[in-house]
Order: structure tokens, then sequence, then C-alpha cells
């Protein structure tokens, strides 16, 4: 399957569309967004769905945002979280004072969060659906 629609000069990031603390994270990204980086997939859609096929994800294995780079890379779980803080620079770049910590240990804190993310801040009924001001950042 071949990827051929998908803008290859931006980075797609995929995310749990149903997800309080994702919504929440999405709409800071689009907001910080300057350089117009990042185009945004929920997970739960078909095109989320044909791109983790496509890189190989299966996400009823992993509990994670990814951060596609059509043609060049993937990058999921801390990393992605890392990668995407880099291209927003800011305050939320202190994240990569966490990249001193070994990738397992990164890990092991992404995914407490991912696990209690429902509990902690809701889950929606169906993925939310962008107001025509920032409907051109989703595909």
């Amino acid at each position: 399957m071949e990827m051929e629609n998908l803008p290859i000069d931006k980075k797609i990031i995929l995310f749990d569309g149903v997800c309080n603390l994702c919504d929440a994270s999405v709409q800071y990204i689009i907001k910080h967004d300057k350089k117009d980086v990042f185009r945004f997939v929920a997970l739960q859609s078909n095109l989320g769905e044909k791109i983790t096929k496509y890189i190989g994800i299966d996400c009823s294995k992993t509990d994670s945002v990814v951060l596609y780079e059509p043609k060049i890379a993937y990058y999921t779980k801390f990393e992605a979280t890392l990668k995407i803080a880099h291209e927003l620079g800011g305050w939320i770049s202190f994240l990569r004072l966490f990249s001193i910590f070994p990738k397992a240990f990164q890990n092991w804190g992404y995914d407490f969060v991912a696990k209690n993310r429902y509990k902690w801040y809701g889950k929606k009924e169906s993925c939310m659906m962008p107001t025509p001001e920032i409907s051109a950042k989703f595909l």
C-alpha cells in the first residue's frame, strides 16, 4: 500500500481521538506550531489505520502517539513527544532534559501516563470535530 496522498513536507501526528489529554495536547500543538510543521490524524480514523498498518504498528499492542515523517521515519511514545517538543520550541523544550535518562525509563513514564490517561483526564464518545479554522491541519 502506498501513502502517496500524504503531504511529504509535513510531520504527521497520529493521536488517540477520544482521549481528552490527547485532544488538549493536539490543541496546544496547533496553537504553538508557528512554522506549520504538523498535520493530525486520529488513530481511530480510516487514514490512521492505513498509516499505522503501512508503517507496521499494531495499535492493539501499543498505546502511543505516533509521529510519522513520510518517506523518512516514524517515532512512538516518549521519543515522539521529544521530537514534537523540539519542533515547537519554547518552554516545552524542557522535555529534552529527560533525554539523559535511558529510553526504557522514558517509555516507562510515558506508559504510566498513557495507561492512566482516561482515568485522570476522561474520554470522549467520539473523535473531536475540528473547527473550520483548524480543519486544514487534519488529514
